[in-house]
């Protein structure tokens, strides 16, 4: 498959399980990936992973710090001309409390990466897409982006706020032939869902794990490549009259809503 021949890709949170997996999927389609993250180590053992596929690149990056947004854009457009893809995928589930029990400072961290974090990436790779006159932006969001969910409001509220952005940005780029939207993705098995688990039922992160599983109506966590296969979809030219739209990934839970 090539579904991606000839385009370039930058992933932020690129070291995580959703990151990685799709990235893989990418280069095997094709692509040119900029991978990105904030831990270099991880970086280079993703890229050793798997620059077998295709060809690649790390930049280290925090992506709430502007410097480094527009770092890895320039590394990006030096190294391959051009950015066709863009998947605005960092992020952080902060604490697992009830409201009257976060504090302001996990509610500002959060925040920072989950909406900072993806306005500062369209902010400064949007004007390359419009120049181009084409390109689409894929930001992950979340199940709870969409609805309430007890015990993470920072996350959720940072979530909604990702839609918001996605819909804006989606219009006022229309003209450019730029495509923006959002993938909802409920439990999938990463190091995010080991957090909140052990978060919910610290004595017994398994009991959590099951109460989870049972709210979903398919009766399991989803995997990494079963997201990843609908930010491809997204990302190709089979989507190309497809814009400012939010796409579930979350095994029947929005039937609920």
């Amino acid at each position: 498959m090539s579904r991606l021949e000839g385009k370039v890709a930058i992933i932020t949170g690129a070291a995580g399980g959703i990151g990685q997996k799709t990235s893989e999927i990418f280069l095997k389609e094709g692509a040119k990936v900029a991978l990105v993250d904030m831990n270099e180590d991880s970086l280079d053992k993703v890229k050793a992973e798997l620059e077998q596929y295709g060809e690649v690149i790390t930049v280290k990056a925090d992506v709430t710090n502007e410097e480094d947004v527009k770092n890895y854009v320039n590394k990006t457009v030096e190294q391959f001309g051009r950015i066709d893809i863009f998947f605005n995928n960092a992020g952080i589930e902060g604490a697992v409390a009830p409201l009257v029990e976060q504090t302001i400072e996990d509610f500002d961290q959060v925040f920072k990466v989950n909406v900072n974090g993806v306005f500062l990436g369209l902010k400064h790779v949007l004007p390359v897409m419009s120049k181009q006159k084409t390109g689409s932006v894929i930001n992950t969001s979340s199940d709870a982006g969409l609805s309430g969910d007890p015990g993470i409001g920072p996350y959720a509220a940072s979530k909604h706020a990702v839609v918001g952005l996605t819909k804006t940005a989606a219009l006022e780029v229309a003209n450019d032939n730029v495509r923006i939207n959002s993938i909802h993705p409920t439990s999938v098995n990463t190091r995010m869902m080991r957090s909140i688990e052990a978060g919910m039922s610290p004595a017994d992160d398994a009991k959590a794990k099951e109460e989870l599983t049972n709210e979903i109506p398919l009766g399991r966590y989803g995997e990494t490549d079963e997201v990843s296969k609908l930010v491809l979809f997204l990302a190709s030219d089979d989507s190309s009259f497809v814009t400012g739209s939010q796409y579930r990934v979350d095994g029947g839970i929005g039937a609920r809503h």
